[in-house]
C-alpha cells in the first residue's frame, strides 16, 4: 500500500540548508495498522505530508495506494483518506451538512451523499448527531466525525495524524476500537502518526521510529520490546533507540 525508497526533503533559506528527511525507506502492506513515531523535529510530520501529497519530496520515489507519488499526485489523493491533527469541521457547522458537502465535493450526487453519510454516522456510533453543531460534541465524537470525513470516498488507505491528542483515556480507547473495527470489517490500511507510545503498542501491528530524518528502527511492538528484555515497554524501546522520552514530548505538544 506504501512503498517508499530514498524519500528526502530539504529546506533551503538564505541562512541555512536543513535536511528534514534524509532518505526514508518504508513499506506498508494492505490491511496493516502501522504506527509512525519520532521525537519532535525528527522528520515525522514532513514524511507524513510528503506521503499525503501535501509536500513535494526533494528526492526519492514512492508509490502510495498503487499510484506514483510524484507523477500522479491527484490519483494518490483519490485513493487515500487524511485526518489532520487540527480537525476538519468548524465548531459552528452542523455535522451532517459538513459531511454531505464533502461527499458532494468527491462527486457524489445528493442521494448518494445522504446515503453515505448516514452509513458512516451509524458505523462510527454518531447516529442521531446529524443536525448537531460540532461544538456540541465531545472530543471523542469530534474525532470520529473527522475520521468519517476521511472515509467518505471509501479510501483503501487512511492517514491519521495524532488522532487522539487531547482526548481522555476512555475516549482514546474508544477511538482505538473504532479503528480496529474499520480494519477488521473493511480491510482498511491505516498509517498512524502518534506521540502516545501506549497507543502504538495497543493498536499497531508494526511501528516505524524516525530520528534525524531516517527510519532508525521498525518492527512489531512485541518484538521490539523483546529486544530490550522481559517486561520492557515501548517507552524503553524508544529511549534506547533515540535517547529521548517521547511521552514527555507528547504531553508538551
Amino acid at each position: 500500500m506504501i512503498h517508499a525508497r530514498g524519500l528526502r526533503r530539504t529546506y533551503t533559506s538564505k541562512a541555512a540548508t536543513v535536511d528534514a528527511v534524509r532518505g526514508v525507506d518504508l513499506d506498508v502492506s494492505p490491511g496493516e495498522i502501522v504506527g509512525f513515531l519520532g521525537p519532535n523535529g525528527a522528520g515525522k510530520t514532513t514524511t507524513l505530508r510528503m506521503l499525503t501529497t501535501l509536500l513535494r519530496p526533494t528526492g526519492g520515489t514512492a508509490t502510495v495506494a498503487g499510484r506514483d507519488l510524484l507523477a500522479e499526485p491527484a490519483e494518490v489523493r483519490r485513493r487515500i483518506g487524511y485526518v489532520p491533527q487540527g480537525g476538519t469541521v468548524g465548531p459552528a457547522s452542523r455535522v451532517g451538512d459538513e459531511l454531505r458537502l464533502q461527499a458532494r465535493l468527491y462527486g457524489m450526487d445528493a442521494a448518494a451523499a445522504r446515503s453515505r453519510v448516514e452509513a458512516l454516522l451509524g458505523r462510527l456510533e454518531l447516529a442521531g448527531m446529524d443536525a448537531r453543531p460540532a461544538a456540541s460534541l465531545s472530543g471523542g465524537q469530534r474525532r470520529r466525525v473527522d475520521i468519517a470525513m476521511g472515509l467518505l470516498h471509501e479510501p483503501a488507505l487512511l492517514f491519521l495524524d495524532e488522532p487522539t491528542t487531547g482526548l481522555d483515556p476512555q475516549s482514546r480507547a474508544g477511538l482505538w476500537e473504532h479503528v480496529r473495527r474499520l480494519r477488521a470489517e473493511h480491510g482498511l490500511t491505516v498509517f498512524l502518526s502518534t506521540h502516545y507510545l501506549e497507543e502504538a503498542d495497543a493498536l499497531c501491528d508494526r511501528v516505524l521510529i524516525i530520528d534525524g530524518g531516517r527510519i532508525v528502527r521498525e518492527g512489531a511492538p512485541a518484538a521490539l520490546k523483546a529486544e530490550i528484555g522481559p517486561g520492557a515497554t515501548l517507552d524503553e524501546v524508544f529511549l534506547a533507540v533515540t535517547g529521548r522520552e517521547l511521552r514527555e514530548q507528547g504531553a508538551a505538544a
